[in-house]
């Protein structure tokens, strides 16, 4: 690919070496518009994605397909109680909780987690790729009381089987590792940090639905596994290209310049106007959050882990500072229509 010429659409700008000319010119476009390639609505002017994010009839999952149908199975139970996957009572319940959970996890018990994992992944000397990836993952399942590293494998499966163009052996894998995560939250330590924080908060809202609220659990892991991944390996590529500010500022930085969570998308439950254009019910608005300056989104579907993103991200960064030098690597973008997240050829330089 032509590292110079504009990404082809949207979607292929995630994974593009510089994506960001082409958003600026699509920020700039303030009515959504159809792109007859890709099929989809795409919003990208910062007041526009904030319209379409605050309504109400633009909803995480089509009307009549709650979990998409070749999820079936244990994969899709987990998926269909996501708080990030519900609107109205099944989304507000959920959300509340880990708002509260999240606000209630000391910054010093996230540091001692991070710093923790940070030290195990580093004495082996893994992989910046793998640093990037099984860190923040391990560090959530620390503070759940989950210190077995296969929970990042487990993981990994769940998230790729998840993924729109998934193929049937990865659905299948998916479907496999929810019996292992399942396994894992049954022996978790009860006085860990955050298992106690969502616990209390459930027990303060009245949540009872046991099984939601572990499928929940689980998102917390799922959900932690590519963004935070994409944030901290954004931040090593900064790094790599000079950037010496310290890691606190480099993650703010990354925030703003190079986001991790490229887009998002909204399904039409009823025709809507957006910014004088009428979209019709059943269409599929992709949000160009990277262009919109909006990274943990906005509104009711606002991301509540984006504090814990980025206290994992900058202890994260710091540690591998602290660690010595970085090696002269190249990177790539991993395959993905919605996340920036760069994977490190070892033995390659720039």
């Amino acid at each position: 690919m032509n590292s110079f010429a504009p990404p082809a659409d949207a979607l292929a700008a995630a994974t593009h070496a510089d994506p960001y000319p082409y958003y600026a010119a699509l920020a700039r476009q303030e009515a959504p518009f159809h792109d007859e390639r890709l099929g989809l609505w795409v919003a990208a002017h910062p007041d526009t994605v904030r319209a379409v994010l605050a309504q109400a009839d633009c909803r995480v999952r089509p009307p009549h397909e709650p979990v998409p149908p070749a999820l079936a199975g244990p994969a899709g139970s987990v998926f269909g109680a996501l708080a990030r996957m519900n609107d109205g009572a099944r989304h507000e319940l959920p959300k509340a909780v880990l708002l509260e959970a999240l606000a209630a996890l000391p910054a010093e018990a996230v540091a001692a987690h991070v710093r923790r994992t940070a030290d195990a992944l580093l004495v082996q000397d893994v992989a910046l790729t793998t640093f990037a990836f099984e860190l923040p993952v391990r560090t959530v399942a620390s503070l759940l009381g989950c210190t077995d590293p296969a929970v990042a494998g487990h993981v990994r499966s769940f998230v790729a089987g998840l993924a729109a163009r998934a193929d049937a052996a990865a659905i299948a894998a998916a479907h496999d590792a929810v019996p292992h995560l399942l396994a894992l939250a049954d022996d978790i330590e009860s006085d860990a940090p955050l298992l106690c924080a969502v616990q209390e908060a459930a027990r303060r809202h009245g949540w009872t639905d046991a099984a939601a609220l572990r499928a929940n659990v689980l998102g917390l892991l799922s959900q932690t596994y590519e963004a935070t991944a994409g944030l901290i390996g954004n931040g090593i590529v900064a790094r790599l290209r000079g950037d010496a500010r310290p890691a606190a500022a480099l993650v703010d930085h990354v925030l703003r310049t190079d986001p991790p969570v490229q887009n998002t998308r909204r399904f039409t439950a009823a025709d809507v106007d957006i910014a004088g254009v009428r979209i019709a019910a059943g269409q599929t608005i992709l949000l160009v959050l990277a262009a919109a300056g909006a990274p943990f989104g906005h509104g009711r579907h606002a991301c509540p882990g984006q504090a814990l993103a980025r206290a994992i991200a900058l202890h994260a960064l710091a540690a591998l500072q602290e660690h010595g030098p970085l090696p002269d690597v190249a990177w790539r973008y991993r395959a993905s229509p919605n996340g920036r997240l760069p994977e490190f050829i070892e033995g390659e330089g720039k």
